[in-house]
């Protein structure tokens, strides 16, 4: 029987960016984004900006926010996100308007081939979209779109997408109910 062996693991053919500029925002993001002492999300939106990520207005930016790389993400108008949000953009997260994603939530575009030895890295993009909502400590993992004004619940993993005004519970997360949204 096979078995892994990180040893012989290879990712060279992804490219995020250009070094310096990783090493640059990786100070960047521990300065400011993930301390927890600095809770200004102005200052944040500005960075954010200044290293190739796309926000709109009226964009809520919580203390210990976690973003890989700024240029991959773009996000839209009256988003919040919550505190210790982790944003691991290997690929493209697109975030539209009036999404909400909570506290302690994980946006993944990375994986591995557990299938292969050499534990291969698997790259995806992640969308948001409009109105939708992560709940608290959710994980969306790579690949996957959380469809319009859908809901994933708290502690919820979406594997594969979802539909369109529905609420998704678990892990891996299933249909449990249409959302009806009223006054």
């Amino acid at each position: 029987m096979k078995e892994t062996d990180l040893s012989t693991f290879n990712n060279s053919w992804y490219r995020p960016g250009n070094k310096v500029k990783i090493i640059i925002w990786y100070f960047m993001n521990a300065t400011f984004l993930t301390n927890p002492f600095f809770p200004f999300s102005k200052p944040k939106i500005w960075l954010l900006k200044l290293f190739g990520a796309k926000i709109g207005k009226g964009v809520l930016i919580k203390p210990r926010v976690s973003v890989k790389y700024p240029w991959k993400l773009k996000i839209g108008n009256h988003v919040w996100i919550g505190e210790k949000v982790w944003i691991d953009n290997l690929g493209m997260v697109t975030i539209e308007d009036h999404v909400c994603i909570s506290q302690g939530a994980m946006l993944l575009c990375g994986n591995h081939n557990y299938k292969k030895s050499t534990f291969d890295l698997i790259v995806g993009d992640i969308k948001l979209e409009k109105g939708s909502w992560v709940g608290a400590h959710a994980v969306v993992c790579p690949k996957v779109t959380i469809a319009s004004h859908s809901i994933l619940t708290v502690n919820s993993v979406a594997v594969k997408s979802t539909e369109p005004y529905f609420i998704y519970q678990g892990n891996p997360a299933e249909k449990l109910r249409e959302r009806k949204i009223g006054q």
